[in-house]
Protein backbone atom coordinates (compact mmCIF):
# COMPACT_ATOMS: atom_id res chain seq x y z
CA UNK A 1 0.00 0.00 0.00
CA UNK A 2 1.39 3.45 -0.93
CA UNK A 3 2.29 6.02 1.68
CA UNK A 4 0.17 9.13 2.11
CA UNK A 5 1.44 12.59 1.23
CA UNK A 6 1.56 13.41 4.95
CA UNK A 7 3.74 10.34 5.65
CA UNK A 8 5.96 11.23 2.71
CA UNK A 9 6.46 14.78 4.02
CA UNK A 10 7.27 13.60 7.53
CA UNK A 11 9.73 11.08 6.12
CA UNK A 12 11.36 13.81 4.11
CA UNK A 13 11.71 16.02 7.19
CA UNK A 14 13.21 13.20 9.23
CA UNK A 15 15.65 11.84 6.67
CA UNK A 16 18.50 13.18 4.61
CA UNK A 17 17.58 14.06 1.03
CA UNK A 18 19.46 12.40 -1.80
CA UNK A 19 21.30 14.76 -4.11
CA UNK A 20 20.03 13.40 -7.43
CA UNK A 21 16.57 13.89 -8.88
CA UNK A 22 14.84 12.91 -12.09
CA UNK A 23 13.33 15.71 -14.19
CA UNK A 24 15.42 17.10 -17.00
CA UNK A 25 16.40 20.75 -16.70
CA UNK A 26 15.46 22.97 -19.58
CA UNK A 27 18.18 25.12 -21.16
CA UNK A 28 19.29 27.97 -18.94
CA UNK A 29 19.60 31.58 -19.93
CA UNK A 30 23.03 33.21 -20.12
CA UNK A 31 25.11 33.30 -16.95
CA UNK A 32 24.13 36.24 -14.74
CA UNK A 33 24.75 37.52 -11.25
CA UNK A 34 22.30 35.33 -9.29
CA UNK A 35 21.57 31.68 -10.05
CA UNK A 36 18.01 30.59 -9.25
CA UNK A 37 16.41 27.25 -10.06
CA UNK A 38 12.63 27.41 -10.23
CA UNK A 39 10.68 24.18 -9.78
CA UNK A 40 7.02 23.48 -10.43
CA UNK A 41 4.86 20.72 -8.95
CA UNK A 42 4.06 19.44 -12.43
CA UNK A 43 4.22 20.28 -16.12
CA UNK A 44 0.66 19.65 -17.32
CA UNK A 45 -0.83 22.88 -15.97
CA UNK A 46 -0.74 26.15 -17.90
CA UNK A 47 -1.00 28.64 -15.04
CA UNK A 48 1.59 26.76 -12.98
CA UNK A 49 4.27 26.91 -15.65
CA UNK A 50 3.58 29.67 -18.19
CA UNK A 51 4.98 32.70 -16.30
CA UNK A 52 8.36 30.98 -15.78
CA UNK A 53 8.48 29.62 -19.34
CA UNK A 54 7.76 33.05 -20.78
CA UNK A 55 10.20 34.74 -18.41
CA UNK A 56 12.93 32.46 -19.74
CA UNK A 57 11.97 32.72 -23.41
CA UNK A 58 11.66 36.51 -23.38
CA UNK A 59 14.83 37.09 -21.34
CA UNK A 60 13.11 38.65 -18.33
CA UNK A 61 15.26 36.73 -15.85
CA UNK A 62 18.43 37.79 -17.62
CA UNK A 63 17.24 41.42 -17.63
CA UNK A 64 16.87 41.20 -13.85
CA UNK A 65 20.34 39.75 -13.28
CA UNK A 66 19.17 36.17 -12.75
CA UNK A 67 20.52 33.02 -14.36
CA UNK A 68 17.38 30.90 -14.22
CA UNK A 69 16.62 27.24 -14.77
CA UNK A 70 13.16 25.68 -14.92
CA UNK A 71 12.59 22.18 -13.49
CA UNK A 72 9.16 20.49 -13.54
CA UNK A 73 8.51 17.76 -10.95
CA UNK A 74 5.97 14.98 -10.56
CA UNK A 75 4.00 16.54 -7.73
CA UNK A 76 4.39 18.75 -4.68
CA UNK A 77 6.23 16.26 -2.41
CA UNK A 78 8.96 15.65 -5.01
CA UNK A 79 9.37 19.39 -5.45
CA UNK A 80 9.56 19.87 -1.68
CA UNK A 81 12.36 17.32 -1.44
CA UNK A 82 14.45 19.30 -3.92
CA UNK A 83 13.66 22.65 -2.26
CA UNK A 84 14.75 21.28 1.12
CA UNK A 85 17.96 19.95 -0.40
CA UNK A 86 18.79 23.36 -1.87
CA UNK A 87 18.54 22.00 -5.42
CA UNK A 88 15.56 24.28 -6.12
CA UNK A 89 15.41 27.80 -4.71
CA UNK A 90 11.82 28.79 -5.58
CA UNK A 91 9.00 26.25 -5.72
CA UNK A 92 5.71 26.94 -7.48
CA UNK A 93 2.94 24.63 -6.31
CA UNK A 94 -0.68 24.24 -5.32
CA UNK A 95 -1.13 26.49 -2.31
CA UNK A 96 -2.47 23.87 0.10
CA UNK A 97 1.01 22.31 0.02
CA UNK A 98 2.57 25.04 2.16
CA UNK A 99 0.16 24.70 5.14
CA UNK A 100 0.60 20.92 4.93
CA UNK A 101 4.40 21.12 4.73
CA UNK A 102 4.59 23.72 7.49
CA UNK A 103 2.38 21.72 9.84
CA UNK A 104 4.62 18.70 9.21
CA UNK A 105 7.62 20.70 10.43
CA UNK A 106 9.11 21.86 7.13
CA UNK A 107 10.43 25.48 7.37
CA UNK A 108 8.96 26.87 4.13
CA UNK A 109 6.60 29.76 3.48
CA UNK A 110 4.82 31.64 0.71
CA UNK A 111 6.77 34.48 -0.89
CA UNK A 112 4.16 35.34 -3.55
CA UNK A 113 0.80 34.27 -4.94
CA UNK A 114 0.81 33.32 -8.61
CA UNK A 115 -2.84 32.28 -9.11
CA UNK A 116 -5.57 33.79 -6.95
CA UNK A 117 -8.86 32.07 -6.08
CA UNK A 118 -9.37 28.49 -7.37
CA UNK A 119 -8.49 27.55 -10.96
CA UNK A 120 -9.30 23.84 -10.57
CA UNK A 121 -11.93 22.54 -12.97
CA UNK A 122 -14.82 20.12 -12.70
CA UNK A 123 -14.73 18.00 -15.83
CA UNK A 124 -17.62 15.79 -16.92
CA UNK A 125 -18.41 13.11 -19.49
CA UNK A 126 -19.73 14.54 -22.77
CA UNK A 127 -23.31 13.45 -21.99
CA UNK A 128 -23.46 15.37 -18.69
CA UNK A 129 -24.97 18.85 -19.00
CA UNK A 130 -25.57 19.96 -15.39
CA UNK A 131 -24.47 19.12 -11.86
CA UNK A 132 -27.84 17.59 -11.02
CA UNK A 133 -27.09 14.84 -13.57
CA UNK A 134 -24.31 13.56 -11.30
CA UNK A 135 -26.41 12.61 -8.28
CA UNK A 136 -25.94 8.90 -7.69
CA UNK A 137 -22.90 8.74 -9.96
CA UNK A 138 -19.11 8.59 -9.41
CA UNK A 139 -16.55 11.41 -9.38
CA UNK A 140 -12.86 10.74 -9.88
CA UNK A 141 -10.11 12.41 -7.84
CA UNK A 142 -6.37 11.83 -7.64
CA UNK A 143 -6.49 10.31 -4.17
CA UNK A 144 -8.73 10.28 -1.10
CA UNK A 145 -7.36 13.04 1.13
CA UNK A 146 -5.87 15.03 -1.76
CA UNK A 147 -6.95 18.57 -2.62
CA UNK A 148 -9.00 17.21 -5.53
CA UNK A 149 -10.89 15.01 -3.07
CA UNK A 150 -11.59 17.98 -0.78
CA UNK A 151 -13.03 19.93 -3.71
CA UNK A 152 -15.25 17.01 -4.76
CA UNK A 153 -16.64 16.67 -1.23
CA UNK A 154 -17.21 20.43 -0.98
CA UNK A 155 -19.02 20.44 -4.33
CA UNK A 156 -21.28 17.59 -3.22
CA UNK A 157 -22.12 19.42 0.00
CA UNK A 158 -22.85 22.61 -1.95
CA UNK A 159 -25.44 20.65 -3.96
CA UNK A 160 -27.04 19.40 -0.76
CA UNK A 161 -25.77 15.86 -1.34
CA UNK A 162 -24.33 13.48 1.21
CA UNK A 163 -20.81 12.88 -0.21
CA UNK A 164 -20.82 9.32 1.14
CA UNK A 165 -24.30 8.34 0.01
CA UNK A 166 -25.49 10.49 -2.89
CA UNK A 167 -22.27 10.35 -4.93
CA UNK A 168 -19.25 8.07 -4.98
CA UNK A 169 -15.85 9.82 -4.86
CA UNK A 170 -13.11 7.54 -6.19
CA UNK A 171 -9.32 7.96 -5.88
CA UNK A 172 -7.84 6.97 -9.24
CA UNK A 173 -4.45 8.66 -9.59
CA UNK A 174 -3.31 10.60 -12.65
CA UNK A 175 -5.18 12.01 -15.62
CA UNK A 176 -4.75 8.92 -17.82
CA UNK A 177 -6.46 6.77 -15.19
CA UNK A 178 -9.27 9.32 -14.81
CA UNK A 179 -9.90 9.42 -18.56
CA UNK A 180 -9.82 5.63 -18.88
CA UNK A 181 -12.41 5.29 -16.10
CA UNK A 182 -14.50 8.03 -17.73
CA UNK A 183 -14.41 6.23 -21.09
CA UNK A 184 -15.51 2.96 -19.44
CA UNK A 185 -18.39 4.71 -17.67
CA UNK A 186 -16.94 3.93 -14.23
CA UNK A 187 -16.89 7.63 -13.36
CA UNK A 188 -18.88 10.49 -14.84
CA UNK A 189 -16.75 13.45 -13.74
CA UNK A 190 -13.32 14.27 -12.34
CA UNK A 191 -11.53 17.19 -10.69
CA UNK A 192 -8.42 18.57 -12.42
CA UNK A 193 -6.50 21.78 -13.12
CA UNK A 194 -6.64 23.87 -16.29
CA UNK A 195 -5.28 20.85 -18.21
CA UNK A 196 -8.94 19.89 -18.57
CA UNK A 197 -8.81 22.20 -21.59
CA UNK A 198 -6.75 19.61 -23.49
CA UNK A 199 -9.12 16.70 -22.94
CA UNK A 200 -12.07 18.96 -23.73
CA UNK A 201 -10.63 19.75 -27.16
CA UNK A 202 -9.99 16.03 -27.68
CA UNK A 203 -13.69 15.38 -27.04
CA UNK A 204 -12.94 13.12 -24.05
CA UNK A 205 -14.54 15.38 -21.43
CA UNK A 206 -15.76 18.91 -21.01
CA UNK A 207 -15.16 21.60 -18.41
CA UNK A 208 -18.47 22.14 -16.62
CA UNK A 209 -17.28 24.76 -14.14
CA UNK A 210 -14.29 26.29 -12.39
CA UNK A 211 -14.17 25.48 -8.70
CA UNK A 212 -13.88 29.04 -7.42
CA UNK A 213 -17.67 28.73 -7.27
CA UNK A 214 -17.10 26.24 -4.44
CA UNK A 215 -14.20 27.97 -2.65
CA UNK A 216 -14.69 31.75 -2.99
CA UNK A 217 -11.73 32.43 -0.65
CA UNK A 218 -8.73 30.43 -1.82
CA UNK A 219 -5.25 30.71 -3.33
CA UNK A 220 -4.70 28.27 -6.17
CA UNK A 221 -0.93 28.44 -6.72
CA UNK A 222 1.99 30.19 -5.06
CA UNK A 223 5.76 30.55 -4.91
CA UNK A 224 7.50 29.35 -1.77
CA UNK A 225 11.04 29.21 -0.39
CA UNK A 226 12.74 27.84 2.70
CA UNK A 227 13.08 30.21 5.64
CA UNK A 228 16.85 29.94 5.32
CA UNK A 229 16.84 30.96 1.65
CA UNK A 230 14.54 33.88 2.46
CA UNK A 231 16.92 35.01 5.20
CA UNK A 232 20.05 34.80 3.06
CA UNK A 233 18.96 35.55 -0.54
CA UNK A 234 16.38 38.32 -0.41
CA UNK A 235 17.71 40.16 -3.46
CA UNK A 236 17.72 37.02 -5.62
CA UNK A 237 14.11 36.30 -4.65
CA UNK A 238 13.04 39.86 -5.50
CA UNK A 239 14.70 39.77 -8.90
CA UNK A 240 13.37 36.30 -9.78
CA UNK A 241 9.83 37.26 -8.74
CA UNK A 242 10.04 40.42 -10.82
CA UNK A 243 10.91 38.32 -13.88
CA UNK A 244 8.04 35.91 -13.17
CA UNK A 245 5.51 38.71 -12.95
CA UNK A 246 6.91 40.31 -16.07
CA UNK A 247 5.95 36.98 -17.62
CA UNK A 248 2.39 37.42 -16.32
CA UNK A 249 2.29 40.95 -17.74
CA UNK A 250 3.46 39.63 -21.12
CA UNK A 251 0.69 37.00 -21.10
CA UNK A 252 -1.89 39.75 -20.64
CA UNK A 253 -0.40 42.08 -23.24
CA UNK A 254 0.65 39.54 -25.92
CA UNK A 255 -1.51 36.45 -25.33
CA UNK A 256 -1.09 34.82 -28.75
CA UNK A 257 2.70 34.89 -28.56
CA UNK A 258 2.53 33.73 -24.95
CA UNK A 259 0.37 30.76 -25.97
CA UNK A 260 2.88 29.73 -28.64
CA UNK A 261 5.76 29.93 -26.16
CA UNK A 262 3.94 27.87 -23.51
CA UNK A 263 2.74 25.26 -26.01
CA UNK A 264 6.32 24.29 -26.93
CA UNK A 265 7.12 23.02 -23.43
CA UNK A 266 3.65 21.90 -22.38
CA UNK A 267 3.32 19.85 -25.55
CA UNK A 268 -0.24 21.10 -26.04
CA UNK A 269 -1.77 22.51 -29.23
CA UNK A 270 -1.89 26.31 -29.18
CA UNK A 271 -5.70 26.25 -29.12
CA UNK A 272 -5.59 24.08 -25.98
CA UNK A 273 -3.28 26.60 -24.31
CA UNK A 274 -5.68 29.37 -25.32
CA UNK A 275 -8.59 27.44 -23.77
CA UNK A 276 -6.59 26.85 -20.58
CA UNK A 277 -5.93 30.60 -20.47
CA UNK A 278 -9.68 31.23 -20.61
CA UNK A 279 -9.99 29.08 -17.49
CA UNK A 280 -7.07 30.24 -15.36
CA UNK A 281 -5.64 33.33 -17.08
CA UNK A 282 -8.08 35.75 -15.38
CA UNK A 283 -6.86 34.45 -12.00
CA UNK A 284 -3.14 35.07 -12.60
CA UNK A 285 -1.91 37.46 -9.93
CA UNK A 286 -0.55 40.75 -11.26
CA UNK A 287 1.75 41.46 -8.31
CA UNK A 288 1.92 38.40 -6.04
CA UNK A 289 0.01 39.83 -3.07
CA UNK A 290 -0.85 37.15 -0.51
CA UNK A 291 -4.45 37.10 0.74
CA UNK A 292 -4.10 36.25 4.43
CA UNK A 293 -7.82 35.58 4.82
CA UNK A 294 -7.56 32.96 2.06
CA UNK A 295 -4.60 31.36 3.88
CA UNK A 296 -6.80 31.15 6.99
CA UNK A 297 -9.65 29.54 5.04
CA UNK A 298 -7.28 26.98 3.52
CA UNK A 299 -5.85 26.06 6.93
CA UNK A 300 -9.38 25.79 8.38
CA UNK A 301 -10.42 23.55 5.48
CA UNK A 302 -7.40 21.27 5.87
CA UNK A 303 -8.15 20.98 9.61
CA UNK A 304 -11.83 20.26 8.96
CA UNK A 305 -10.96 17.44 6.58
CA UNK A 306 -8.25 16.15 8.96
CA UNK A 307 -5.50 16.61 6.37
CA UNK A 308 -3.52 18.50 9.02
CA UNK A 309 -3.86 18.10 12.79
CA UNK A 310 -2.51 21.35 14.28
CA UNK A 311 -3.44 24.99 13.81
CA UNK A 312 -0.37 27.18 13.36
CA UNK A 313 -0.17 30.98 13.51
CA UNK A 314 -1.07 32.34 10.08
CA UNK A 315 2.11 34.41 9.95
CA UNK A 316 4.14 31.18 9.98
CA UNK A 317 2.92 30.48 6.44
CA UNK A 318 3.99 33.59 4.53
CA UNK A 319 6.09 36.72 4.31
CA UNK A 320 4.95 40.03 2.83
CA UNK A 321 8.46 41.37 2.29
CA UNK A 322 8.54 40.59 -1.46
CA UNK A 323 5.04 41.71 -2.44
CA UNK A 324 3.51 43.56 -4.11
CA UNK A 325 6.03 42.84 -6.87
CA UNK A 326 6.96 46.06 -8.67
CA UNK A 327 7.41 45.75 -12.43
Amino acid sequence: MGITRREFIKGTVAGAVAAGFGPAILPRVAQAQASVKIGTAGLGDYSLTAPALIGLEKGFFKENGVSAEFVPFRGGPDLLKAVQAGQIQIGITGSTDVPMFREAGVPVRFVATTVDSNHFTFNVAPGITRLADLKGKSIGVTRVGATTWIFAVMLARQQGWNPERDVKIVGLGGLDAQLAALARGEIHAYVWGDGGAVTELQGKSKVLLRLDTVTPKWISQSCYCTDEYIRTHKDAIRRALRALFQGVKFIRESPQEAFRIASKTLGWPVDAVARAHQISGPLLSADGRINVEAVRVMQDTLLEFKIIKRRLPLEDHYTHEFTPVRI
